[in-house]
């Protein structure tokens, strides 16, 4: 198991605060969103992007690189933003989020946006298509990973578990799901609506190995990723345990901000909230 040093755990933590205040940014000026979901699954997609994936930026389209799909697709603002932070489009870009014309639309397209593999929406779909690409590497011979995000209410879809039973079948151990579990869906509790646990027993029983994490802690989540790229003969799923709107302390944990834009005196705190994570984070002076 690789020892993570502070100067990158660090690192990662400036970048996750950086897409946070994009978020909330892009969201605001879109005046819709949804923010709380992509909150909490930042800190994910910051160790994916920006240390664990290998995936160059510079190639968007390299054949044998790794590949992301958020089948939880109306939180891609967080997605956006790693993507911008990476250069694949100007990060000034990311206030043109779900405007009409502009090719950063309120769910991912792969078809309009640069560095988005798969066009999801609907909930529930996202998982089949990448039992798709990481069935074409095995049949192509590549050794490229498939990783997809996925929400706890959308566990409650019957599309999720035919696509887990079909993962384990085929025997996907190039296959890592990131389920995204903050407790709270569009309607309330997760649990109150349609109850999914046992949450880990039921992955374990559809024939994955499960991995449970602090979904907030970048080094258990990178211990996590390294463990799923080990495993052999089974997909993985890793269940993030999350805080719906995290990094914004009247945000997180509410269900009003699951699919709605804060207002000027919510997004002016907000800010001035992550500006202060950040520079909290710039004052330690260990950053890449």
């Amino acid at each position: 198991m690789p020892d993570h040093s502070e100067r990158l755990l660090r690192h990662l933590e400036r970048r996750s605060a950086e897409v946070r205040k994009l978020v909330v940014d892009a969201v605001y000026h879109a005046g819709s969103g949804h923010i709380g979901g992509a909150l909490s699954l930042t800190d994910a997609l910051v160790c994916l992007y920006f240390h664990h994936m290998d995936y160059d930026p510079k190639r968007p389209d390299w054949e044998d690189r790794d590949r992301f799909v958020l089948s939880k697709g109306h939180t891609c603002a967080a997605m956006y933003a790693c993507l911008a932070l990476h250069g694949l489009f100007p990060v000034e870009e990311l206030r043109g989020l779900r405007s009409t014309g502009h090719f950063l639309q309120g769910h991912p397209d792969m078809r309009k946006t640069p560095g988005v593999e798969f066009t999801t929406g609907s909930l529930g779909q996202g998982l089949s298509g990448s039992i798709g690409m990481a069935l074409a590497a095995r049949l192509d011979d590549k050794e490229y990973r498939v990783y997809c995000a996925i929400g706890d209410g959308e566990c409650q879809e019957g599309q999720i578990w035919e696509a887990a039973a079909s993962a384990s079948h085929h025997g996907l151990d190039n296959l890592c799901v990131l389920l995204d579990r903050n407790g709270l869906q569009i309607d309330g509790p997760v649990e109150e609506i349609m109850s999914i646990e046992p949450l880990p027993k039921r992955w374990r029983s559809f024939g994955w190995h499960v991995i449970e994490v602090d979904g907030h802690d970048h080094d258990e989540i990178l211990r996590a990723l390294a463990v799923a790229s080990e495993v052999k003969g089974q997909p993985t799923c890793i269940i993030l345990k999350t805080i719906k709107g995290k990094g914004v302390s009247f945000m997180e944990g509410s269900i009003s901000f699951h699919g709605r834009a804060p207002k000027d005196e919510e997004y002016q705190k907000a800010m001035e909230e992550l500006g202060a994570e950040l520079a909290r984070i710039d004052r330690l002076g260990v950053t890449a």
